[in-house]
């Protein structure tokens, strides 16, 4: 007897979902805003656990998400923005005692399929596996609009559903669901016209877990280990590709022999190759002459994370962009054979100037087998809030490849990547050239000192520096930093900055334009909630 393959499929969001999530959303609301890759990466990175997906025929078909957070935010007055930090999900709680759920989305044309159900069954059966007290959430009023001068308002429109005088599917869905209504929530949903910004407090609360006392939740201090190495790069002279990569290769290869999981290089680490010309060239022939190894710089750091098993950031490159421009970008080749860029946002005025370099448009972690990253190139780090979108998209680990030629300008950057670590918390990993090559411009002098930073809490090193180089001398330095101590530090730390940002004060919003984003004062993108949360 042949079994036939299962139809549906209820599991766990990855983000290798993210693009196929956004589009449903885009198909079950078209009349608000979508969500943006980049927070959706956020959902999924920072709670994983909490975001399912429904697959139906191949096809994705649903999508809920939520986190744990404590009952004195989830219980008390608060908009969407506030308790999703901004729809990232960045306030999730990994010792909170309620599951907070924030967004259910189902494909219109598979409605009344039970796709809601199924979703709302797994936050449940979550719930009840960690003894969590229960399950909030704010549900639309989408038939509230309609009604509105025949109403006394929300909280009267809410008694006529409870009566049975008021006809609401999604309102009544959640009823027949288990949920209870504590209260009305004011300027929820600003965008929600159908609901006029009103939600109805939700409230499920789990029948096995003691609602006066219940379970202490803690984080275990846990491990989750990966060995990070930063190469502290000494400019010579080259002869030709060959000799430089064959310098490059070197430094990957002891790393890799330290079985290290990543390797950082420096940024324009690639301008010894100018050394090979054969005669000095002036600012704007030397960046196109280097912008011409772009592809057999990704040929032979791709080759090379392959060939010993380690994630390589490859520092930064000019490279020449499809619009002619000229870009500083790290290539960041992962062991499994991928290769992603990211661009230098803010260009130093220097660079801008000498070699008409711009700055990029685009910002987002990558995905490695450890956990996604974030790569910010030197002057970037002394923009915080790009530092922060990628910890709200769920990087524990920033790379920083910089070039600095005064003790100055490397303090600068030293200064700002320790205040990232701090207000971040997170690992962020240093990565400078030394030495001098005479006829290369850029390259006169260098100035670097090269680490591994750490926040400042009792999980990590005293002085907040995991480890750190020598000044000014070529050599590997390599550590090991546990990822749990950031889950820890995040949760129950001496402080906790990320958990304690004002989020009815400020915000930062974004221009994705679908893919990454710059600053941008656009109006934030509101997500609809079929069946509430």
């Amino acid at each position: 007897m042949t079994k036939s393959k299962a139809r549906l499929e209820i599991r766990q969001a990855r983000p290798g979902d993210v693009a196929a999530i956004a589009a449903l959303v885009r198909r079950a609301y078209e009349d608000l805003p979508p969500y943006t890759r980049s927070e959706l990466r956020g959902q999924i990175n920072n709670y994983p656990e909490g975001c399912f997906i429904a697959v139906l025929d191949g096809r994705l078909v649903g999508y809920c998400a939520s986190m744990r957070i404590a009952g004195e935010i989830a219980l008390s007055p608060h908009s969407w923005d506030e308790i999703t930090g901004n729809g990232y999900g960045s306030r999730h709680d990994p010792k909170g005692e309620w599951l907070y759920g924030y967004e259910m989305c189902v494909d219109p044309k598979t409605r009344g399929t039970r796709i809601g159900r199924r979703l709302y069954e797994e936050r449940r059966a979550l719930a009840e596996r960690l003894d969590l007290k229960g399950i909030v959430f704010g549900g639309r009023m989408p038939n509230l609009s309609r009604v509105w001068r025949r109403v006394e308002g929300p909280q009267d429109y809410l008694d006529r559903v409870l009566a049975g005088k008021q006809a609401d599917p999604v309102l009544r869905f959640q009823l027949a669901n288990g949920f209870e209504p504590i209260g009305i929530l004011t300027n929820y949903l600003p965008e929600d016209k159908r609901s006029r910004a009103f939600a109805v407090h939700m409230v499920w609360r789990n029948p096995y877990v003691d609602q006066e006392e219940g379970p202490k939740h803690r984080v275990p201090r846990g491990v989750e280990s990966v060995r990070l190495a930063t190469c502290q790069l000494q400019a010579r002279a080259v002869n030709d590709f060959d000799e430089f990569i064959g310098q490059i290769e070197y430094f990957v290869d002891v790393a890799a022999d330290y079985e290290s999981d990543f390797i950082l290089f420096p940024e324009l680490f690639t301008l010894m190759l100018l050394s090979a010309e054969a005669e000095e060239l002036s600012p704007i022939e030397a960046i196109e002459a280097l912008s011409r190894y772009t592809p057999k710089i990704r040929k032979a750091l791709s080759e090379m994370a392959l060939k010993y098993n380690i994630n390589i950031i490859g520092g930064s490159h000019p490279t020449r962009m499809s619009d002619g421009d000229i870009h500083n970008v790290a290539y960041v080749c992962l062991r499994d054979g991928s290769v992603h860029e990211q661009e230098k946002i803010h260009p130093t005025p220097n660079e801008a100037y000498w070699w008409n370099i711009k700055g990029g448009d685009s910002i987002d972690v990558i995905e490695t087998d450890c956990g996604p990253i974030g790569v910010l190139i030197c002057y970037d780090t002394e923009f915080p809030e790009l530092a922060r979108r990628l910890v709200d998209e769920g990087a524990r680990i920033i790379f920083v490849p910089f070039c600095t030629d005064s003790r100055q300008g490397y303090m600068r950057v030293r200064y700002c990547a320790a205040a990232r670590a701090v207000e971040n918390q997170c690992f962020v990993v240093m990565s400078g050239n030394v030495g001098n090559l005479p006829n290369v411009a850029n390259m006169d002098i260098q100035y670097a000192q090269s680490c591994i930073l750490t926040p400042c809490d009792f999980p990590f090193a005293r002085d907040g520096i995991a480890a750190e180089a020598s000044e000014n001398v070529e050599t590997l330095t390599i550590s090991d930093v546990n990822l749990a101590d950031i889950a820890w530090a995040r949760a129950e730390g001496t402080v906790k900055n990320l958990a304690d940002r004002r989020f009815d004060l400020y915000r930062i919003e974004w221009d994705d334009g679908g893919k990454g984003g710059v600053l941008h004062g656009e109006p934030p993108r509101i997500k609809g909630q079929p069946g509430g949360g």
